[in-house]
């Protein structure tokens, strides 16, 4: 059984990968999606997206929830500055409703940051919620996110507080935004270490989930499912995040002007992060979802694949991957096809019921609400990637996991259904 990997094993396989990177295609000018995985957004917290969500409402299922999440690893006590949204940025949640990949409804988050008392920021931030379709904008909610879980002397009872931020929507449909607990989990400090995997190669348990005890800031919608008027009743999601093109910066500060571009952009998870190649990342997070065909060779032959067996002799496909095209391009025949046309999108099926006992595997446990049949926060995503990667879909079924099955925290029963971030008076992270 693999225990480790030599040093120059090591060297070979980063070269292997760097190599497959910088083939094709060259970095371009789009600008810098999930927890630090491209280089520009990485240096830009408040505009990296790290998740999307979207699935039938458990408790609500004529209607439709679609979250996303920013500024990956939030530490509880983050004081004097909290982490907060930028006013300087534009949240976007856009929802393709006829399956040809573009634009259909649109909803658009913008925030303004208040000064704080004495020398501690204030993070109860007041936004706009703007319903954009075609080329008409509608302000459709008014809210002021519920501040961050300092402690219990400066945001007592602070579940009540969250609960006061779910605003209604004109037409229709809640809104909210503010600082969650981060629901993705994941043992990532060992799937980096060149995707070592604690105990053997299956998912035996045993893995460490980083992100447990960190927050994020969540944006999201509950929108009725019939106002959506969704072609076979199958949806495309992705979020972004915009910036104005040019900033200037002096000693009173920094001023921004011009026209707003694409610095960020996520529908399904693990893309950019382990599909598409370093060299590519920052041009992938600037280009529209439709413009993916470019980038169609890394699906067909997924580098993950080829690391998968040169670590543990798995035999994993590693080219002709057709599956994954129709997983992240153009939805799963008799699941959630949409079009031929390539589209990396995170696609739901609005048709199918809501299930009473979700699995975690999703669609590859026979649980069809599950990721990629859209994605709800339960589903590890972590070890269905890993085994869609090693050829579940092609008849290879190979154990492959993490070892970290859930969240650290279980989630609400209503929306925002995220569970309510760890106060920074009880931090974890610190001895």
């Amino acid at each position: 059984m693999h225990r480790g990997i030599t040093v120059a094993a090591a060297a070979l396989l980063l070269s292997a990968v760097a190599v497959v990177g910088a083939a094709t295609l060259g970095p371009g000018n789009g600008t810098a999606s999930s927890h630090r995985e491209a280089p520009l957004v990485a240096e830009d917290p408040s505009a990296d997206l790290t998740d999307l969500y979207a699935f039938r409402s458990p408790d609500k299922p004529n209607t439709v929830t679609i979250l996303a999440n920013v500024i990956p690893g939030e530490d509880p006590a983050a004081g004097p500055n909290w982490y907060t949204f930028s006013p300087n940025a534009r949240y976007n949640l856009t929802i393709d409703t006829n399956g040809d990949a573009r634009p259909n409804v649109t909803y658009r988050f913008q925030f303004h940051t208040k000064t704080g008392p004495f020398f501690l920021g204030d993070t109860a931030q007041p936004y706009t919620v703007t319903r954009v379709v075609g080329h008409k904008e509608q302000v459709v909610a008014r809210g002021t996110t519920p501040p961050n879980n300092i402690g219990p002397r400066s945001t007592p009872n602070y579940r009540s507080l969250a609960a006061k931020g779910v605003v209604p929507i004109s037409g229709g449909g809640s809104a909210f935004a503010g600082q969650r607990d981060d629901p993705f989990f994941g043992d990532v400090g060992a799937i980096f270490d060149l995707v070592a995997i604690r105990k053997g190669t299956g998912n035996m348990g045993g893995g460490k989930d980083f992100f447990a005890g960190y927050g994020v800031h969540t944006f999201g919608v509950q929108v009725p499912i019939a106002g959506l008027n969704a072609k076979n009743g199958i949806v495309g999601v992705w979020s972004s995040v915009d910036r104005r093109k040019v900033t200037t910066r002096s000693t009173s500060g920094a001023r921004n002007s011009g026209a707003w571009i694409q610095v960020d952009r996520l529908a399904n998870p693990l893309v950019n992060e382990v599909i598409i190649p370093t060299g590519l990342k920052d041009q992938w997070n600037g280009l529209v979802p439709w413009k993916e065909g470019r980038f169609r060779q890394y699906y067909d032959s997924p580098i993950l694949a080829a690391v998968i067996n040169k670590l543990y002799k798995l035999g994993a496909p590693e080219h002709d991957r057709d599956d994954l095209v129709a997983v992240f391009l153009t939805g799963v025949p008799n699941l959630n096809f949409t079009s031929p046309r390539l589209a990396e999108l995170l696609r739901l099926n609005l048709n199918i019921p809501v299930t009473k006992n979700p699995n975690r595997l999703g669609v590859l446990a026979g649980d069809n609400q599950g990721w990629p049949n859209g994605r709800r926060l339960d589903d590890d995503v972590i070890d269905i990637a890993e085994q869609a990667v090693g050829g579940f879909l092609k008849g290879t079924k190979l154990p492959l996991g993490d070892g970290v099955n859930g969240d650290d925290r279980n989630p609400l029963g209503s929306f925002p259904y995220i569970a309510d971030p760890q106060s920074g008076f009880d931090n974890t992270k610190g001895k």
